[in-house]
């Protein structure tokens, strides 16, 4: 009897109900954040027909070490991790979960937005040392402030309407928006968003065009004392230009999800600055995300795997 096609997992773990979508595939999980040799070893150990990308990047070497590899699904909505014009060469269609974590993602960036404007942390760590600054601290109020979206996809339109029930001004840039969220207003061109935000908020995906598009010219063009958030990708930013900014006074604070090297090494940038805030790109995953990816993961797989099925002679 041969042996179930593979499913690759570049995690250590996928939702149940996804697990049970593959049940005619063999799964094989790579761990937590493999290395591109640990994939290429395990795709020419394995050649599996499909990658469900849950970290990591996949490049042409890996898809190379799969020659009966007919789709890469990303788990999740970012796809600029899987080389796709290396993909596009080899037949290999690639998926996403458009959506998936949109609300989640949101949320964060709120969390995050909170965290800053109310010094929760700084607060909390002051109250853990024994002491009351009642009489001394002064939060930003939100409350008639601008918020600044760059990306207006599914996370940035739940971003904007929650900006509204704070009472806040929303500004927007995307020039591919088909529609605005109410009392979301359209800006022309990025300069005019960031003069006038007073938190501006990253919900844009990383393409060639806009890799550190935020930079010390475009951060000297912030509103003194914004605040930064980004939950998208980290590329989006150039980190040494965000430090000046944030050791320099220029920005207020900064909340960062998503980094240009991830997993951050230790020591790293961040240490010290106490106006940043982080966290380990995790602003998708919560317990319904994870369903969510997972299970629209796992159907785009079955559904390229079943429209275009191994040719004769192809053995996985």
């Amino acid at each position: 009897m041969d042996a179930a096609p593979v499913v690759l997992i570049t995690g250590s773990d996928l939702a149940a109900e996804a697990v049970a979508m593959l049940h005619g595939y063999q799964l094989v999980f790579a761990g937590k954040q493999p290395t591109e040799a640990q994939l290429i070893a395990l795709c020419q150990q394995y050649n599996p027909v499909a990658i469900l990308v849950r970290y990591g990047k996949i490049p042409a070497a890996v898809m190379d070490a799969a020659p009966a590899l007919r789709v890469i699904s990303k788990h999740g909505s970012g796809i600029d991790v899987i080389d796709q014009q290396a993909a596009a060469a080899r037949n290999i269609l690639v998926c996403s979960a458009p959506g998936a974590n949109a609300a989640a993602v949101a949320e964060h960036t709120w969390a995050l937005i909170l965290a800053c404007t109310k010094s929760v942390i700084a607060l909390d760590a002051r109250m853990q040392a024994g002491f009351w600054d009642k009489s001394t601290h002064k939060s930003v109020e939100l409350e008639g402030r601008t918020l600044g979206l760059i990306g207006l996809g599914a996370i940035g339109s739940r971003v904007a309407r929650a900006g509204n029930a704070f009472g806040m001004r929303v500004l927007a840039y995307d020039p591919y928006a088909r529609e605005l969220p109410p009392a979301c207003e359209a800006v022309a061109d990025m300069e005019s968003l960031l003069a006038q935000a007073d938190v501006v908020s990253l919900h844009c995906p990383l393409t060639a065009s806009n890799h550190e598009m935020i930079n010390s010219e475009t951060l000297a063009k912030f509103k003194p004392g914004a605040i930064l958030v980004n939950t998208a990708r980290g590329g989006l930013i150039n980190e040494t230009a965000l430090v000046e900014a944030l050791t320099s006074g220029a920005l207020h604070a900064a909340a960062l999800d998503s980094f240009s090297v991830e997993p951050l090494a230790a020591p790293h940038r961040w240490q010290g600055i106490p106006n940043v805030i982080l966290s380990p790109h995790i602003g998708g995953v919560s317990d319904a995300s994870y369903i969510r990816m997972g299970t629209v993961a796992a159907q785009n797989i079955l559904q390229v795997l079943q429209e275009h099925p191994l040719e004769a002679g192809v053995s996985p």
